[in-house]
């Protein structure tokens, strides 16, 4: 199993994974030109993929699924929260995600993971072949005990490190704004993440990335030094960046 990023951060979101069997898309944020053209750019082509899965119905995660579906015949799994939070228009072959429960996609285990954030029924998720578990999480306001048990033992995370708090408290947000990222139902910043890293087990660690790094309210030299204490022991992290996301990693 391998996983890449078509791009990362508010303006945009799409993870590409791939397996022996196939690949799909996690999220799509990006106009579905703009999302082919970054397919591309890794390699594939958005008619090879078997699935498109949708975490929530924020527009930096969904803004070309309806149209790339449409265009592809794509498959497109979401929980039932997500679809009636909003018109998608037709959508060719629909698969509702119930309960949160586990599925399995052409060999690749699909595990939902519920999360704390502002959306109707959000989900994210931890992919399981041959054995390697590859967590996805961003978009969360709090670190439940669920989320924290769900994510044990990966061998790669994708994970969110949105904000720094005095950025953002400082930064050019209205108060309202402020308040709902910096809430228990907003996104994670560079210290949450932090945390969580200390409390999982990085034994199997090969790949962090951490992502979602907001571009008004993060740094990257802020998020590094925030994560170098957690991140030494870790076989390779990187860092992702809303243009160009981050090449492929590969499970070995």
């Amino acid at each position: 199993m391998r996983f890449a990023s078509l791009g990362s951060g508010s303006s945009g979101n799409a993870t590409l994974v791939e397996w022996d069997e196939g690949a799909l898309l996690i999220d799509c944020g990006f106009s579905a030109k703009e999302a082919e053209l970054r397919l591309q750019r890794l390699g594939r082509r958005a008619d090879e993929l078997l699935a498109i899965l949708v975490t929530h119905e924020h527009g930096d995660h969904i803004k070309g699924v309806a149209a790339l579906a449409r265009r592809h015949q794509l498959p497109v799994y979401m929980t039932p929260g997500t679809y009636q939070s909003r018109d998608y228009g037709r959508l060719p072959d629909l698969r509702l995600i119930e309960g949160y429960g586990r599925f399995s996609l052409a060999g690749l285990a699909v595990q939902p993971v519920a999360v704390p954030h502002d959306a109707r029924e959000p989900t994210q998720f931890v992919l399981e072949r041959a054995g390697k578990r590859l967590g996805i999480l961003t978009d969360l306001g709090s670190i439940t005990p669920h989320v924290e048990a769900s994510y044990q033992g990966c061998d790669a995370l994708v994970l969110e490190a949105n904000h720094d708090p005095g950025m953002l408290a400082s930064g050019p947000y209205p108060v309202s704004l402020k308040r709902r990222v910096g809430g228990q139902w907003g996104h994670l910043s560079n210290q949450q993440a932090a945390g969580l890293l200390e409390r999982l087990e990085r034994e199997r660690l090969q790949h962090l990335v951490v992502a979602h790094i907001s571009q008004q309210n993060n740094s990257l030299a802020v998020a590094q030094q925030t994560l170098a204490g957690v991140t030494a022991d870790i076989q390779q992290t990187i860092y992702a960046c809303q243009d160009q996301g981050f090449d492929w990693l590969a499970l070995t």
